[in-house]
């Protein structure tokens, strides 16, 4: 069973900045898209960041600009690198592992870290 670990969250100050990390196991990392979603309180769950097998990374609009989503491969480990953080980026920040070398249908979800936006 694929294992997804999350790392990096924390409080920030707005306009501040973290770097999310996840690492896989029990997978074959290379072979899969990886992406990030983020759960904030009330709301629904919503797409962050998606980056394919071959490079190819997608945003959400609210984030372009400010999130940079990579991966490394020989690490089994995807980041999300965020920067100028604002009170509306305060969630639970998910990894995800997609079925398939583009980001298309998610197979698995990680335990999620908590990022906390505030002054």
């Amino acid at each position: 069973q694929v294992q997804l670990v999350e790392s990096g969250g924390g409080l920030v100050q707005p306009g501040g900045s973290l770097r999310l990390s996840c690492e896989a196991s029990r997978t074959i990392f290379n072979r899969y898209a990886m992406g990030w979603h983020r759960q904030a309180p009330g709301r629904q769950r919503e797409l962050v960041a998606t980056i394919t097998t071959s490079g190819y990374t997608n945003y959400a609009d609210s984030v372009k600009g400010r999130f940079t989503i990579s991966r490394d491969n020989a690490k089994n480990t995807v980041y999300l690198q965020m920067i100028n953080l604002n009170p509306e980026d305060t969630a639970v920040y998910y990894c995800v592992r997609y079925r398939e070398p583009l980001a298309r249908s998610i197979g698995s979800w990680g335990q999620g870290t908590q990022v906390t936006v505030s002054s």
